[in-house]
């Protein structure tokens, strides 16, 4: 009886291995993210996103919307992003890499309907914890940088953050 209990505990202890918990090639991941956009005072921009895991990296889209207070003053944002995992874990990643974006924003006082479309690039860094094998939370941090029509409108070199929750179908 020793011996097949031996056996029986060797033959699991070889065979077991991390689990997959998430961050797995080929998954695609639907969810929703909230930033904080230093161009927009303060003002957070939040909605859909997309991922596509390819297990080194992953790339996504998002689309984004804010209304901070007053009239006349709503934000849309869409655009891509790409992040290389550097390292990974059974239940985590850390990827570097960034998002560029396309910003819809007023471009003066209310009531005059002018607004500004910008583009921006924002290299940064992105931690994805995995809560199961296919949930995820994400934390950005990242360097606004201002890449066309964005004169006047304070950015270059803002800070920036975001955190998002994704379900990843297998």
């Amino acid at each position: 009886m020793k011996h097949i209990t031996t056996l029986a505990v060797t033959v699991m202890l070889a065979t077991a291995g991390t689990a997959d918990a998430g961050g797995q090639e080929g998954t695609i991941g639907v969810g929703a993210e909230f930033g904080i956009a230093a161009i927009l005072d303060g003002a957070s921009i939040g909605g859909a996103s997309l991922n596509y895991d390819a297990g080194m990296f992953h790339v996504g889209g998002f689309i984004g919307f804010a209304d901070p207070e007053g009239a006349d003053n709503s934000a849309y944002s869409i655009g891509g992003r790409f992040f290389y995992h550097v390292h990974s874990m059974a239940s985590s990643d850390f990827g570097i890499g960034g998002q560029l974006g396309i910003l819809s924003v007023p471009n003066g006082a209310p009531p005059e309907d002018d607004r500004a479309t910008l583009m921006y690039i924002e290299p940064g860094v992105q931690v994805r914890a995995f809560l199961a094998t296919n949930v995820a939370l994400s934390f950005n941090v990242g360097l606004v940088i201002g890449a066309i029509d964005t004169s006047g409108l304070g950015v270059g070199g803002l800070p920036s953050g975001s955190a998002g929750f994704h379900y990843y179908f297998f």
